[in-house]
């Protein structure tokens, strides 16, 4: 026979006194702490965001018809989680983990919170390990690292969001997870991504985190934390994963919107005084974990716009400044038919030569700034200058090196072809070729670096120079 014991269960209960546009004022709950879920009877949730004097300002996050002034909230004493698992790959939530795609989701026993530390800097290893994007110009020229943050800047329209895709594509054969998050984008842009990713094979390796247009500012603020959370799972789990935010510049717009619904005092451009730390603790998670903590990394592509080429406006700067470089877009390269129109002489990667394989990095060693001085030349000739024969071997080098780098988009080039024609360039196999004759070889060499035996990426480069130059024939 059991006995039951009887006792004194004291519990907090919250009041709302305001509903409106995706926020609620409740009162009655003075030792609540920030980050914690509430729940009403009839089946609302809501998000502590802001704690006033007497009231806490909460974000919904589900919303009952029956929600409004008087209604009472409990205490749930439970963080915001995303329950995460393998089977995660291939589908499309909502920043609350629920599915967007009509299909059921499977139980998931593991939880993440939404909010959480960056992992310790005891806890992390030197970014040493290259992640390849499939584009020509940051595989050489701006190499990214596994576990390395990244930014990706520029107007709209100049091609950052399919960048990002081409990474995405290119890791279905590389072991690297992808998680994109699309923040504020309309339902047609984001059955277009989903479309691309499906017809390139690349969806069954990707998560689409997805907060669209119409939806409430709070989970447009939660759609990058969400995403990160489940690839922060992955990392944990000893995996390699990119994630992908498209775009920050909307989520910071989004958090402005919650932050004046909330009162708070603005500042600059009306943004809170914390929009710094926000995506600051937000980017932070990306790292190499070292091999005690499982090895795993997680690298991040942000991505925020710009206006008329400011990339010193408020937004983008706090991002340059957090970021491990840039890659600029540009408007002007857009319009001369330059594709990926990547700005060379503002773009940057601070990570650099150490995170990319010796072999790519002994071939263009001097590819960067040979490009960049023939851009200077380029200026000059505008104006009719004659020049000697040296610098019209420079000019010439350099179009052909405008030629090399011109990629169409969602075309992603795997590492060894680009190894390939590094060798055929370095050689001098390319020069003077037409623009027929350049285009069959670079797709010979891609054709032919694809196949089973073409040599490793670090095998010697004797054996790359005998087997390029048998690929290419008798121009070389």
């Amino acid at each position: 026979m059991t006995t039951a014991e009887i006792g004194l269960v004291i519990e907090e209960v919250g009041t709302v006194v305001g509903v409106a546009d995706g926020i609620a004022w409740l009162q009655g709950l003075p030792s609540v702490p920030l980050g914690e879920v509430l729940r009403s009877a009839d089946g609302s949730r809501a998000w502590v965001f802001q704690l006033d004097e007497h009231l806490a300002g909460c974000i919904l996050l589900d919303q009952a018809e029956g929600l409004a002034a008087g209604t009472r909230m409990r205490r749930s004493g439970q963080r915001l989680t995303l329950n995460c698992a393998d089977a995660l790959r291939g589908r499309v939530i909502d920043p609350l983990g629920r599915a967007l795609d009509g299909l059921p989701l499977p139980p998931m026993e593991t939880q993440q919170p939404l909010e959480a530390r960056s992992p310790a800097i005891i806890d992390r290893d030197p970014v040493t390990r290259p992640l390849y994007t499939g584009n020509t110009i940051i595989d050489t020229l701006l190499p990214i690292g596994r576990g390395q943050r990244e930014l990706l800047i520029g107007d709209d329209g100049t091609g950052k969001s399919s960048l990002a895709l081409d990474a995405v594509i290119h890791q279905r054969d590389q072991g690297v997870r992808c998680v994109l998050v699309l923040i504020g984008q309309r339902r047609a842009e984001v059955a277009e991504t989903i479309h691309l990713l499906n017809a390139h094979k690349a969806m069954a390796n990707t998560t689409i985190v997805v907060a669209e247009a119409g939806s409430l500012p709070g989970l447009q603020y939660l759609a990058p934390f969400a995403g990160c959370a489940l690839a922060e799972s992955w990392m944990y789990a000893g995996l390699d994963t990119l994630i992908v935010y498209d775009d920050l510049g909307k989520h910071a717009q989004a958090y402005r919107e919650l932050s004046l619904l909330m009162r708070r005092p603005p500042g600059r451009e009306a943004y809170p005084g914390d929009i710094f730390y926000l995506h600051s603790r937000l980017l932070e998670r990306s790292t190499q974990l070292n091999v005690a903590r499982g090895g795993g990394s997680m690298t991040a592509l942000p991505i925020t716009p710009t206006q008329l080429g400011e990339v010193a406006s408020y937004i983008p700067t706090n991002l340059i400044s957090i970021t491990d470089g840039q890659v600029y877009l540009s408007t002007k390269l857009v319009t001369a038919g330059t594709y990926p129109a990547i700005d060379l002489g503002i773009s940057v990667s601070r990570i650099g030569g150490k995170a990319q394989d010796r072999a790519i990095a002994g071939e263009c060693k001097h590819l960067r700034l040979d490009y960049l001085q023939f851009l200077e030349l380029e200026l000059f000739l505008r104006f009719g200058t004659r020049l000697d024969d040296e610098m019209e071997a420079r000019v010439r080098h350099g179009r052909l090196l405008q030629a090399l780098f011109q990629q169409d988009r969602l075309e992603p080039r795997p590492i060894r072809y680009q190894m390939a024609w590094l060798v055929a360039l370095n050689e001098g196999w390319l020069d003077g070729l037409g623009d027929t004759a350049l285009q069959a070889t670079l797709e010979t060499l891609r054709r032919r670096a694809g196949e089973v035996d073409a040599p490793a990426l670090d095998a010697p480069r004797e054996q790359w120079v005998d087997v390029v130059h048998g690929w290419i024939g008798p121009q070389a």
